[in-house]
């Protein structure tokens, strides 16, 4: 026969498996505890006849336990599904627990209230976005670190791999042994032919044309206009037949002398080759002697 007195005094002066003593008070760790504090009212092992309300997967459901299934350990608590409106679960409450004491029903009507506000926190919680903190360990970023630098070697290498194996194959070192994709080679090598012609832009200078112009003897002549040419020629003959008599003496020093201008004029064509395409081209008038005199004499 099960005397619920003496097994509370069991329970709460020598010892539960149950309580929990803080410095609040004592509390009750039983699932089916109604409201979770260690006292006489409370206790679901102290009272035959006890209910509660506990929570399978988002569903609600009444327990009741009697003094006629005390014998039945397997048998001895009756499960009642509760329904998910609140108005109708607490009607199913008070049907099932028309007779029992008012204070347990009370109980057992707050429990549900506070797990159906419960099960509406949650939900908004779920849906609402929330920041996780993860703490870090200081090793594995090390290690991450090295891993990351050791992989950023191993690309440099790769990409060298990469160029001196698509320089033997332009080569054609390989020859035919490979098969290898041709398209992907030849986008390659579309590219190198793209990065040879811009470098050859780049270093390529414009190109000089030289032009002759056609009427600048006679802008020469016109400048003449003005002098006696006939004198000129004179003069140019005396000159001539002077120079002639020394140039017999000084034959061996001239050749020397013409040498060594001949080199140096060619060297200052050379240099002053960018600097002639500014000036206009210079045109020589040559006379010829004979035809001077026979000129010298048609005037006299």
């Amino acid at each position: 026969m099960q005397h619920d007195e003496v097994i509370w005094q069991v329970i709460r002066h020598s010892h539960c498996s149950f309580m929990a003593k803080i410095t609040t008070g004592n509390f009750c760790r039983n699932p089916y505890n109604v409201t979770g504090v260690c006292n006489r009212s409370s206790c679901p092992l102290a009272n035959s006849r006890y209910a509660s309300i506990r929570d399978h997967d988002g569903v609600f459901y009444l327990y009741m336990k009697t003094i006629e299934r005390a014998h039945m350990p397997n048998k001895l608590w009756e499960r009642v599904k509760l329904p998910s409106n609140y108005e109708k679960a607490l009607e199913l409450i008070d049907k099932h627990l028309m007779y029992w004491p008012k204070l347990l029903v009370h109980k057992v009507k707050q429990r549900l209230t506070k797990m159906t506000q419960m099960r509406i926190r949650m939900r908004k919680l779920a849906l609402k976005t929330r920041e996780k903190i993860i703490t870090a360990p200081r090793m594995k970023d090390k290690r991450d670190r090295r891993n990351q630098e050791k992989a950023e070697k191993a690309a440099l290498l790769e990409k060298n791999i990469e160029k001196e194996l698509l320089e033997r194959l332009t080569k054609g070192v390989y020859g035919d042994i490979y098969n290898y994709p041709t398209e992907k080679f030849n986008e390659l090598l579309d590219l190198d032919d793209l990065q040879v012609a811009d470098e050859d832009k780049e270093e390529e200078e414009p190109e000089i044309e030289y032009v002759e112009a056609e009427d600048e003897e006679e802008e020469d002549m016109e400048d003449f206009g003005g002098i006696d040419l006939t004198h000129a020629f004179d003069a140019d003959n005396d000159a001539e037949d002077e120079d002639e008599d020394d140039a017999e003496d000084n034959e061996k020093v001239d050749h020397k002398r013409v040498r060594n201008e001949s080199d140096f004029a060619l060297r200052k064509r050379d240099k002053d080759a960018g600097s002639k395409l500014k000036k206009k081209a210079r045109v020589l008038v040559e006379v010829e002697h004979e035809g001077a005199s026979e000129r010298q004499k048609g005037v006299h």
